[in-house]
């Protein structure tokens, strides 16, 4: 009899503020604020003026290799 070995655990999403993910991607608020509009990167509002951001969303977003460019 073989076993099915369990399916990997989805990631942890990392939820951070606007000023958290800018500080993380080394721009500026106003640039992360751009990237929302232009949806280059997901944001989601979790309260009438509360918004996040899934680092894991934006790592797939913004990171990639050279050789893409």
């Amino acid at each position: 009899m073989t076993r099915k070995k369990p399916a990997p655990a989805p990631e942890a999403r990392r939820w951070r503020g606007i000023q958290e993910t800018a500080d993380y991607l080394q721009v500026s608020d106003k640039t992360v604020r751009q990237m929302i509009s232009d949806h280059r990167i997901k944001a989601y509002k979790a309260g009438p003026r509360l918004i996040r951001i899934d680092l894991n969303e934006v790592d797939q977003v913004t990171l990639r290799p050279i050789s893409e460019w």
